[in-house]
C-alpha cells in the first residue's frame, strides 16, 4: 500500500499524486485539502487527518475511510462506492448522491442528504450514527437516510425543518421522534417489522464497520418518514 504525505501539498498536487497512484494508498497529514478522490474508481483510500470539502465527489466504485472528521459536501453527487467517516461530517453530506453508501460514526451538520436521488437500479444510503442538523433530507427524491441518535447528549435526533420538500425515498430515525415537527407533505409513523427488514442489511454492515450491535439498535422503535406527494412544492408554496 502506497503512502502519500500530504503535509506540504495543496489540493491540486495531492489529487495529482492520487491520480498517478496505481495501488491502494494512505494519505497522512491531511489538513483540509479539497476534492480528494473526486471521480475515483476501483481503489481503496485511507485518510489520516481531516479532508476538506467535497471528499469523494462523483465517486465511482471506490472505498474511502477517514479516521477523523470530514468537512462539507462529503460524497457530493457520488455514483457508487463507500465512504466511512470515523468522526463527524460538516454540512450537505451526500448532496445529490445517486448511488453508493456514506456511513458516519458521529453526527452531521445542516442539509445532510439534500437532493439525494436514486438512479436507475442504484439506491444511495446514508447512515448517521449521532444527530443531524437542520434541513435533513431537504428535497430528498430517493434513497435511504438513517439517523441513529447515538451519543446525542439530550439533543433532538434531527434539527429544524427535516424533510422539507421531500418527494421520494425513505428516512428512518431511531426513536419515537414525537418532538420533531415534520412538514405537512410527509407521513411519519412508527416503523413496523417490514420497514426494519428494509434497513437490516445496511445496519448490519454499519455495525460491522464501527463495532456496534445491529440487533441492539433494531430492538428499539424507529420512525419511518415517507412523502405523501410527488409534487410537494404545491403544498409548500400555495394554499390547498
Amino acid at each position: 500500500m502506497q503512502i502519500i504525505d500530504a503535509a506540504n501539498l495543496d489540493f491540486r498536487a495531492l489529487n495529482e499524486a492520487l491520480r498517478k497512484a496505481e495501488t491502494d494508498y494512505i494519505i497522512k497529514g491531511c489538513c483540509g485539502q479539497r476534492f480528494i478522490a473526486a471521480g475515483m474508481s476501483d481503489k481503496n483510500l485511507t485518510i489520516e487527518g481531516i479532508p476538506g470539502n467535497a471528499l469523494g465527489a462523483y465517486l465511482n466504485n471506490a472505498h474511502i475511510t477517514v479516521n477523523a472528521n470530514a468537512q462539507d459536501a462529503v460524497g457530493d453527487t457520488m455514483n457508487e462506492g463507500k465512504i466511512l467517516i470515523h468522526g463527524n461530517v460538516g454540512d450537505a453530506a451526500g448532496y445529490a448522491m445517486r448511488g453508493g453508501k456514506i456511513y458516519v460514526q458521529g453526527s452531521a451538520g445542516y442539509r445532510a442528504g439534500i437532493h439525494m436521488k436514486a438512479y436507475k437500479e442504484k439506491i444511495p444510503v446514508m447512515i448517521i450514527g449521532g444527530c443531524a442538523g437542520s434541513f435533513l433530507g431537504e428535497y430528498q427524491a430517493g434513497g435511504v437516510i438513517i439517523v441513529l441518535g447515538l451519543h446525542k447528549d439530550n439533543r433532538r435526533i434531527a434539527g429544524n425543518f427535516p424533510c422539507t420538500g421531500m418527494h421520494g425515498g425513505k428516512m428512518f430515525l431511531r426513536g419515537s421522534c414525537e418532538d420533531i415537527p415534520f412538514p405537512k407533505q410527509v407521513t411519519a409513523r412508527c416503523a413496523d417489522a417490514a420497514d426494519l427488514d428494509e434497513i437490516r442489511e445496511y445496519l448490519s454492515e454499519y455495525c460491522s464497520d464501527f463495532g456496534y450491535c445491529a440487533d441492539e439498535l433494531l430492538s428499539g422503535p424507529f420512525t419511518v418518514v415517507t412523502p405523501d406527494s410527488k409534487n410537494p412544492y404545491n403544498q409548500m408554496y400555495t394554499a390547498n
